[in-house]
């Protein structure tokens, strides 16, 4: 279909590469561990639609843009990794409030809502998301085929449902670990602030990097 090839290879490449520690899996775990598994599905959820714009960027070529242009690579990658510093700082920060006796309440309806929008961004805003897409991608698609976008298209929406699903599997997982561990929320509040932490170090990292 479309002419792709080897989907099978395709699908177990992108669950490792889904599984692979990262800025998404860091963030459902953070978000598992804090807000339980509700949170984290929401987290997940968010990032999954952050996806749609790397897959939308490959089917049309904005991501060879990207590729080719070096000024596109690096105003990307700085509002990245700001936006990772900033997440970071802020989670390492929200989980000293109330002090170390208080209890972790579930987040608000709302909560739910900026965890959401924290997943997509954390994804959105990842160049190197992007290079993935226009590096592995076309491996899987004959070069004479006449649906090139298409291609592009199904494969990422596949790439992003395998993904979705494993970042569900990990934040029920998480989320039930962390319930058993938690001792009035302190367990919780100190992943928080170590999740926090090794998103400030993954936005300087980002910021240092070259393309991939």
């Amino acid at each position: 279909m479309f002419g792709i090839h080897d989907l099978g290879l395709f699908v177990v490449s992108g669950i490792l590469f889904n599984l692979a520690p990262g800025p998404d899996v860091f963030y459902v775990v953070s978000r598992s561990a804090s807000h339980g598994a509700r949170g984290g599905i929401v987290a997940a959820l968010g990032i999954g639609t952050g996806c749609f714009v790397h897959i939308l960027a490959a089917a049309v070529g904005l991501s060879a843009m990207l590729a080719a242009s070096a000024t596109a690579f690096t105003v990307i990658k700085y509002v990245g990794a700001a936006y990772l510093v900033y997440t970071g700082v802020r989670m390492a920060l929200a989980s000293g409030i109330g002090g170390d006796a208080a209890p972790a309440a579930a987040p608000p309806r709302r909560g739910h809502r900026g965890v959401f929008v924290q997943g997509f961004l954390t994804n959105a805003l990842n160049p190197k998301v992007a290079l993935f897409f226009l590096a592995f991608l076309p491996q899987f698609i004959d070069a004479g085929s006449p649906d090139k976008a298409l291609a592009f298209a199904s494969l990422g929406l596949l790439l992003d449902a395998t993904g979705t699903a494993c970042n569900m599997l990990l934040a029920l997982a998480t989320a039930r670990l962390a319930s058993g561990f938690d001792r009035g929320g302190r367990t919780r509040r100190l992943f928080s602030r170590g999740a926090g932490a090794l998103f400030v170090l993954l936005g300087v990292r980002l910021a240092l990097a070259d393309r991939v």
